[in-house]
């Protein structure tokens, strides 16, 4: 950028306010709005929300809950929003872009945020009413309107997202049904038998599983408000229909001013996220880079840091691909998928192992040497997801033999992975935090996962890294407890600490208590109210402190930093 661009402010246009746009904005910002004006579009009648966390909104959680930003936010950063406003052409030429309602804007640099829009299959019958998809809040208002007169719901498609919308459904109170054409649940992460066992488990949560099932047309049902005839000659009816069987680009905007399209969609971008246009960025799900559509938003997070880094030259950022893994639950089912899940690299191994007692099933892909964890599968128990992602994302050397990776654990086995994560290993993918950061947060006083999330952001985004966090967390201050304790005189060996857990609001609950109660027995420790009327946990040997703080976090209280009581 030349010295007579920084001295005069861009205007940069955000068509799109969905969650990348949304991060591309706040990246600008954080590293330099004086120079910029910065205007976003959105279609919904709402700023950028948490995607991800849509199928909360059935269960407690508000439109505001949601939200990533507000209008006083943006006002107070300079940021013009326009809402319901669709941009309809750009001229590149004279770089404008044109708006449905005839709004005409003038742009310096434009970012295409467009996002994707639901795949719904050309279906006969499928625009009728009580027919939807599953993609915004407004859908959700849609679906909870036509849940009110029905029974029986079916989400037709099998993937991450139509098992979210599966919940939702549930949630809602109808008899579920699943219909997937692929001959397993989640087809793209899980091989057969994790898919299977899913399956198993969903279905004992009484959600009906449908696979291989191509649904030919929808008619009016009997039983049902419709009836949806599979290719097969089955059938099935339902109430309502959600539709949720995979995304498209959205690049209908890209197509429109001729910017270069893939094959099978997607604007076509570079390492630094720049279309075939030198003046517009294109990130999200919109975008194709190495032929590749990422579905997820932290590769959209990562995109938007490059496209600031590139539009600031103010860093060397570049969008080199990312990672697709994967971990969350699907009604109440922990699901985890890592790297090549498939062992589609050439001379790989795999190992699995089936606990039929517990329901879990874990599988490992390993380099033809054994050396290497290239991707994994669990279903049922995704404890040791965090531990086995930063293996394969930073190709770590496996100490052992890859057997014992699915072996039980014995107490303390598992932290011999932590030791090894090095200073720049990714901790949070979606806010790019590495474990440098991290523990440089750990020094500055952050000893619990609020505290972390508040200085590094890690943990804000889509929420995945928590349980790697807390991990890392636990055993960072462990090792800072342990190392302080060597460097104490080795006469000083009658050392103990306490803590006292506690709430923001200062309220325990009766379950709260009895948790307390417990932990005191479990590892013979001495309680007592102190003067400020806490319940405080006394007799603490330096190696339970990260343990206990970790026990008391599980049931959502915080531990204050550890006093020494000599």
């Amino acid at each position: 950028m030349s010295k007579k661009e920084l001295l005069e402010k861009q205007n940069v246009i955000v068509v799109g306010n969905g969650m990348v746009g949304h991060h591309f904005i706040e990246q600008l910002n954080k590293i330099n709005n004086s120079n910029f004006d910065i205007a976003t579009f959105s279609e919904e009648s709402r700023l950028a929300y948490n995607r991800v966390m849509l199928t909360s909104y059935f269960t407690g959680s508000s439109a505001d809950d949601l939200a990533l930003t507000t209008a006083q936010n943006y006002d107070n950063q300079g940021v013009k929003y326009y809402l319901d406003e669709e941009v309809v052409s750009i001229n590149r030429d004279a770089k404008t872009l044109t708006t449905k309602s005839a709004k005409a804007l003038s742009y310096d640099k434009l970012v295409l945020a467009t996002g994707s829009f639901p795949f719904v299959p050309p279906v006969p019958g499928n625009d009728q009413e009580h027919i939807h998809v599953y993609r915004t809040i407004d859908d959700l208002d849609a679906i909870a309107g036509s849940a009110t007169s029905s029974q029986v719901g079916v989400v037709i498609g099998g993937g991450l997202l139509g098992l979210e919308a599966a919940n939702a459904i549930k949630q809602l109170g109808l008899e579920t049904h699943v219909v997937e054409f692929a001959p397993r649940l989640m087809a793209v992460q899980l091989d057969q038998e994790g898919g299977d066992l899913l399956r198993e488990k969903i279905s004992a949560l009484d959600v009906t599983v449908h696979t291989q099932k191509n649904t030919s047309e929808i008619v009016k049902g009997e039983s049902c408000r419709y009836r949806m005839n599979f290719a097969d000659g089955s059938f099935l009816e339902a109430d309502i229909i959600v539709f949720s069987a995979g995304i498209r680009p959205q690049d209908n905007l890209a197509r429109q001013c001729g910017l270069t399209i893939g094959e099978r969609g997607g604007i076509v971008i570079n390492d630094q996220c720049l279309t075939s246009d030198e003046s517009i960025y294109a990130i999200g799900e919109c975008a194709l880079w190495d032929n590749k559509i990422f579905g997820l938003v932290a590769p959209g997070y990562a995109m938007a840091k490059a496209a600031v880094s590139h539009l600031t030259n103010l860093g060397s950022k570049k969008f080199t691909g990312a990672d697709m893994s994967t971990k969350l639950k699907l009604l109440g089912v922990e699901v985890g998928s890592i790297g090549d899940a498939h062992g589609n690299t050439p001379d790989s191994q795999s190992y699995s192992f089936v606990d039929s007692v517990a329901g879990t099933y874990k599988k490992i892909v390993v380099s033809g040497d054994g050396k290497t964890l290239l991707g994994a599968v669990l279903v049922g128990d995704t404890s040791d997801y965090s531990q086995w992602l930063p293996l394969v994302l930073n190709k770590t050397q496996l100490k052992q033999p890859p057997e014992f990776l699915l072996l039980p654990q014995t107490e303390g086995a598992s932290t011999s992975t932590l030791d090894d994560l090095t200073d720049n290993a990714q901790l949070c993918a979606c806010y790019d935090v590495t474990k440098s950061t991290f523990c440089q947060a750990i020094e500055q006083g952050a000893h619990d996962i609020t505290a972390i999330k508040s200085c590094t952001n890690a943990g804000t985004g889509c929420g995945g890294c928590i349980p790697l966090l807390t991990q890392v967390l636990s055993h960072e201050l462990a090792t800072k407890t342990v190392n302080a304790n060597n460097n104490k005189s080795t006469t000083d060996t009658s050392n103990t600490f306490y803590i006292f857990p506690n709430t923001p609001d200062g309220d325990l609950t009766p379950q709260h208590l009895i948790y307390i109660g417990e932990l005191a027995e479990q590892y013979n420790l001495f309680t007592k109210i102190s003067v400020a009327k806490r319940i405080d946990l006394l007799g603490l040997q330096s190696n339970q402190l990260a343990v206990i703080k970790q026990k008391v976090a599980e049931v959502g209280l915080a531990a204050t930093d550890v006093i020494n009581q000599n």
